[in-house]
């Protein structure tokens, strides 16, 4: 290990400059106003008051992108676009139109048969007085009478103590003139009456309603529904617009948002819209679906208004995880209050037990995916504060809203922050995300994470792509000094775990065993069988991994080490102490057919190296030493890792893990070919069997 430099002496100049780690912040809107907290209360401020008019421009928007599958294909029949359009409209509002009949319809129906339901509801709150449920009731009911008694005589004793003998304190007499004011009023009125004097005459009084007029009629039938009625209104007029518009709108958004690269802008938001238009279709038909069952059910069961539920079931299933459930909620009370018995109740709870799951877990993930594009937190929060700021509306529209604000997020730069807030996917890379973890000192974490990515990755494979470059953050954040020795020895103790938590583990050479995933690898060399590979490599010690003098470079052969002795060939690893000069005259190096040198080393040019090449020369002549600067491979310290050349006796150069398997495996198979080649020509020599 390297030695501390005196105090207040120079630091040695690092000839590349170290770099800080930096994980990339989200793209947030650069706000001209002074706060962006400021920004975003105005924004929900403006939505909050100005409801009227941006819940009709919100469900027009997410119409357009379910009816612009049927204007696309109306086009396609070469009919213009107001043609393609207004037929679009109309249809839709058509369904909108019956939808509203039918529910109007089957509500008043409903509000007609409830008061014939009373008997079976009481009878059914009777019974259960009278079962153990009841008696529980009773029981808590009890409890809390008594807790009530308790609390009413402690307000008893705060009150006034009663005088000596058992008597109420004495009351302060009235004043002297009330009782003669008092008596002179009731004589002067009881005179009066004597005298038979005669009081005013009775007025009578008829009430007299006056006949509404005409105007007066029509506005008392049509204030409860004008406002539905401008709300569908704006909704249509805006949607009509939006479709008219539809490419013309986009190429503004593209404006707003920026680009310098517009061809790429403008597929990505592209892709984006008709993402986003067959999701809204599908989950629309998937729903409609779902509704439809339910209504088939409820009828066969005999459930009054079964058009009713299947049209509210339909709809709350656009709320997420908890619409369905809420759904079932009054057909199954309807259910308790209409049948006698409970076998109507029972029925309807299981239909709904049955079905939501078959179609979450089934269906949806068949149709369009398991997910939404949301975390599960995003979506809560997104239903509690659209249903807070547009009440039921908002709650209806959460998901879709919060869905469309993500796609942007994904493809606007500036409004990436809505993407990392409420995307599903990972804030952090797989590197950054087994860095910090390392960082912490967290095993279990470390381990969680390996075995996550290892579902799609090979173990060498995983190595390569991540450790290795979550070491390099690790070696780069070293060299700026911000990491403390309570954090390296943390870090190397959990890369230490990890090593060997996964020794027992299989190297699979697939390219992935995942389908796309975020963590699939590239495949890694694939040696000879281990029964092929010669006897001198099989022996412990065949190849020995040295570690550098760096605080990680340990872990770095390690890891080496273990790659290789996955593919049946015998390894040593040995730390840099033992090779150093004070101790290579008692290193033995043994069977040893190759020697690799691996380091983590960033600044400073690696003299310590050339003379640890030079050490294992002098000390094992004839066995090839491979150099391994793995930091090298993206070129950023490139004149550091190629310094050795030329200047050292090492017998090749590698820059990664990969680089570093695919030399011992060249080595390998060139012994094997050149053990064959011999056996070949002795072959070749042997005399022909004489013919019979």
């Amino acid at each position: 290990m390297g030695t501390r430099s005196p105090v207040g002496a120079q630091p040695e100049r690092a000839l590349v400059a170290p770099r800080p780690t930096r994980v990339a912040a989200a793209e947030t809107p650069r706000a001209a106003m002074a706060s962006p907290i400021l920004v975003g209360a105005t924004i929900v401020a403006v939505l909050y008051f100005g409801r009227e008019i941006f819940i009709p421009i919100a469900i027009a928007l997410l119409l357009s992108f379910v009816l612009t599958p049927l204007v696309n294909r109306l086009r396609r029949l070469r009919l213009p676009r107001l043609v393609a359009v207004g037929v679009s409209v109309l249809l839709t509002l058509g369904i909108v139109a019956a939808l509203a009949t039918l529910i109007g319809i089957q509500a008043a129906d409903l509000a007609g048969d409830i008061p014939r339901y009373r008997t079976t509801i009481e009878r059914k709150i009777e019974g259960l007085r009278t079962s153990p449920v009841g008696h529980i009731t009773d029981y808590v009911a009890n409890i809390g009478r008594a807790l009530h008694a308790g609390g009413k005589e402690a307000e008893a004793g705060k009150e006034p103590a009663k005088a000596p003998g058992g008597q109420e304190p004495a009351r302060p007499a009235p004043p002297a003139s009330e009782p003669a004011q008092g008596s002179s009023r009731g004589s002067s009125q009881g005179s009066a009456l004597d005298q038979g004097a005669p009081g005013p005459k009775p007025v009578l009084v008829e009430m007299t309603a006056t006949q509404p007029g005409p105007l007066e009629t029509l506005g008392t039938l049509l204030s409860p529904v004008m406002q539905p009625l401008a709300t569908v209104g704006i909704v249509f007029v805006v949607l009509l617009f939006v479709l008219m518009q539809r490419e013309d709108l986009r190429d503004r958004m593209i404006r707003l948002a920026g680009s310098s690269d517009l061809h790429r802008t403008t597929g990505a938001i592209d892709d984006a819209a008709g993402r986003l238009s067959r999701y809204f279709v599908v989950q629309l038909a998937l729903n409609t679906a779902f509704g439809v069952v339910i209504g088939i059910g409820l009828y066969v069961i005999g459930v009054p208004n079964p058009v009713l539920w299947a049209i509210f079931s339909a709809l709350m299933r656009f709320v997420p995880y908890i619409g369905a459930f809420l759904s079932a909620i009054l057909p199954i009370t309807l259910a308790a209050a209409v049948d006698p018995g409970w076998n109507m109740m029972i029925a309807v709870t299981i239909l709904f037990l049955i079905l939501e799951p078959l179609t979450g877990q089934v269906f949806e993930p068949i149709v369009y995916g398991q997910s939404t594009g949301l975390s599960p937190l995003a979506v809560l929060v997104s239903a509690l504060f659209w249903t807070w700021l547009w009440g039921p509306v908002g709650l209806l529209l959460s998901t879709p809203l919060t869905v469309c604000l993500v796609v942007l997020g994904r493809h606007v730069e500036h409004l990436e922050f809505l993407d990392v807030l409420f995307g599903d996917r990972p804030a952090l890379t797989p590197v950054q995300n087994f860095y910090q973890r390392i960082l912490a000192g967290d095993s279990e974490e470390v381990l969680g994470h390996a075995e996550l990515i290892l579902q799609q990755c090979s173990l060498s494979s995983y190595y390569d792509e991540v450790v290795l470059k979550a070491l390099e953050l690790a070696a780069r954040d070293a060299a700026r000094g911000v990491l403390t020795a309570q954090q390296k020895g943390a870090m190397r103790t959990a890369l230490g775990e990890l090593i060997a938590d996964l020794s027992e583990r299989g190297d699979a050479t697939a390219e992935s065993t995942g389908e796309g995933g975020e963590h699939a690898c590239s495949p890694m060399p694939v040696g000879p069988a281990p029964d092929a590979l010669p006897e001198a490599w099989t022996r412990a010690g065949a190849v020995l991994c040295i570690s550098g003098r760096g605080f990680l470079d340990g872990a770095a052969a390690a890891i080496l080490a273990q790659i290789l002795e996955k593919r049946g060939i015998g390894v040593r690893t040995v730390p840099f102490s033992d090779a150093a000069t004070a101790r290579i005259e008692r290193f033995e190096p043994g069977p040893a057919r190759m020697a690799c040198v691996v380091s983590l080393a960033l600044n400073g040019e690696p003299t310590h190296l050339r003379r640890l090449v030079g050490r294992l020369q002098a000390r094992m002549p004839g066995v090839p030493v491979l150099l391994g600067l793995w930091l090298a491979q993206n070129g950023q310290s490139d004149r550091v890792a190629r310094a050795p050349e030329g200047s050292t006796e090492a017998s090749g150069q590698v820059a990664s893990l990969r680089e570093a398997l695919e030399a011992v495996l060249a080595a390998v198979q060139a012994d094997i070919a050149g053990t064959a080649a011999p056996e070949a020509g002795a072959e070749a020599r042997l005399p022909e069997p004489a013919e019979a």
